[in-house]
């Protein structure tokens, strides 16, 4: 499992590393596909998933789950805050989405050296006038 949460005592989701969504109510357990993400958005929470492998070399998986279509941008940085790589920068429908990262193919062009990296999830709701969202960055290392 990559998370686990719960939206009170009785219900809760746990997340596979290839992002596979299961649903727990009251004991039972419930498989989830994007379908019933689209239908039932508003009891579905966003989720950014740990990258895998972790560590990795040179490349890895990154999965994620929007409740609501909107601009959905993935970044990579350095330890210092400077951007690595754009994986995604679009707009997209709700659902559960994969991305490979591969530290080869850099914005510069090189490969990247072992270390500590930091993805970042950004999703803008367009009904949002305020430009609400959903942010979350999550950390990843590189070993050579």
């Amino acid at each position: 499992l990559n998370s686990v949460f719960f939206i009170n005592e009785n219900v809760g989701y746990a997340v596979g590393k290839f992002g596979t969504i299961l649903k727990t109510t009251n004991g039972g357990i419930t498989f989830i596909d994007d379908y019933s993400i689209k239908q039932n958005s508003s009891s579905i929470s966003f989720i950014l998933s740990q990258n895998y492998p972790n560590p990795f070399n040179p490349s890895t998986m990154i999965s994620w789950q929007s409740p609501v279509s909107g601009w959905q941008t993935l970044k990579i940085y350095d330890i210092l805050g400077n951007e690595i790589a754009t994986l995604v920068d679009e707009y997209r429908d709700a659902g559960r989405y994969d991305v490979e990262f591969n530290a080869v193919e850099t914005l510069r062009g090189v490969s990247l050296p072992s270390g500590v990296y930091f993805y970042q999830l950004r999703v803008t709701e367009p009904s949002s006038s305020s430009g609400k969202g959903f942010v979350e960055t999550k950390k990843m290392i590189l070993t050579k």
